[in-house]
């Protein structure tokens, strides 16, 4: 075979893997377009969930933030049934359903389960629903440890720490906390307690001493939790949007309008992958020394 058709068959073999990269992009960006799913020409209703464990809090906050600027949205329903999670995105969360509050009407409607973090985030909405089941509340902190120093006894293991610092390895499975650590860690969760039960205070306006009474960790149904306050009406998602779109003033039944679905990047899907899994090795290391302060 001659050199020109060798480098026609290479030309085309590049030229087809080209074509296909541009229809596989194109392709993907018309699937995940930054169209409205369900949206409707009129004003409607927008709807936001969280589900399960909150240890991200990018995805709802993009979503609040696109029916923020959206004008045909009148009102937000925010869909929770999530047992908490980790304090910094929920703290996120809260932040950004706060600001949302104070432009357009949010309406939380409490799935099966909103406690912890999960209540955390409701807490600035205007009106609150959850069913008469509904675990909720849940109002603590905590940090867990585990001393592994007999296993590591038995196995024959050791180790050995060099540190800058005398509470560099607080928490090190290894040994047990000294009481210096210990207080050090309490201190720590009575911090961020604090914050959770001005923020709840602050979102339910209620006094701070009324929620630090029942700030201990209990869990609530949610006919309890209305009796409390901390949630305002019993009713289920369907009320939910009716009470939405009657506090947006849209007559008749409001529209469900769903958040966009996030655009693909292959790039940034190639390179979030690599940053995951370096993430991963350091939250492993973390978690080993029991470092994740949760709501849960």
């Amino acid at each position: 075979m001659s050199t020109k058709k060798i480098l026609l068959i290479v030309g085309g073999c590049f030229l087809g893997l080209v074509l296909l990269f541009a229809g596989s992009m194109l392709f993907a960006k018309l699937l995940f377009s930054d169209k409205d799913k369900g949206f409707v020409s009129g004003p409607g209703i927008g709807l936001v969930e969280v589900k399960g464990m909150i240890a991200d809090s990018s995805e709802p906050i993009r979503q609040l933030r696109h029916f923020a600027k959206k004008d045909s949205v009148k009102a937000v329903v925010l869909r929770i049934d999530s047992p908490g999670g980790v304090v910094g995105p929920s703290q996120e969360i809260y932040e950004e359903v706060r600001k949302l509050a104070a432009r357009k009407k949010v309406v939380v409607s409490m799935g099966s389960l909103a406690a912890s973090g999960g209540y955390y985030i409701a807490a600035p909405a205007s009106v609150i629903y959850a069913n008469p089941g509904t675990i909720t509340a849940s109002i603590g902190v905590l940090i867990k440890f585990s001393n592994l120093e007999g296993l590591f006894g038995k196995l024959g293991g050791s180790s050995t720490t060099i540190k800058t610092g005398s509470f560099k390895d607080a928490g090190a499975p290894d040994r047990p906390l000294s009481p210096e650590e210990r207080a050090m860690f309490q201190s720590l969760i009575d911090s961020t307690h604090e914050q959770f039960v001005k923020a709840v205070a602050e979102g339910r306006k209620l006094p701070v001493d009324e929620v630090r009474k029942i700030a201990d960790g209990r869990v609530l149904s949610g006919e309890q939790a209305k009796a409390l306050k901390l949630v305002d009406k019993l009713g289920n998602l369907p009320d939910a949007v009716e009470e939405a779109g009657r506090l947006a003033g849209i007559s008749g039944e409001p529209s469900i309008i769903l958040p966009p679905k996030k655009k693909v990047d292959f790039f940034e899907m190639l390179a979030e992958g690599a940053e995951g899994k370096f993430n991963g090795v350091l939250n492993k290391a973390a978690v080993g020394r029991g470092l994740q302060v949760t709501y849960e």
